[in-house]
């Protein structure tokens, strides 16, 4: 595995644990996983179903902008921006396991 694909996996997971302690609030939990499903589905749309984890690192390269548009506009909540880059990563975290490539 590269350093590359390393990095941004051990940036997902620290991104996943964020997402996962911000959960424990319950007003907070609807709004995160509302966001975690738009990101999700746009990341699917976006990279399909058989992609390796290069490609997803790739995808996450240019995630930014279209995570913050697709949030925007169909999962915007109070304080959402806040919450983006947790969402994001925590929506590559558990993307990456339909990597063919993927190892634990």
């Amino acid at each position: 595995m590269s350093v590359v694909v390393d990095v941004a996996r051990r940036e997902w997971e620290d991104g996943y644990r964020r997402f996962q302690a911000a959960s424990r609030d319950p007003v907070a939990a609807d709004r995160l996983a509302a966001q975690l499903e738009v990101v999700t589905g746009e990341l699917r749309r976006r990279i399909g179903q058989t992609f390796t984890l290069e490609e997803l690192v790739a995808i996450y390269d240019r995630a930014e902008a279209w995570v913050r548009d697709a949030v925007s506009e169909h999962a915007a909540t109070p304080g959402w921006p806040r919450t983006l880059a947790l969402v994001e990563d925590a929506a590559f975290h558990l993307y990456q396991r339909g990597a063919v490539d993927y190892k634990p």
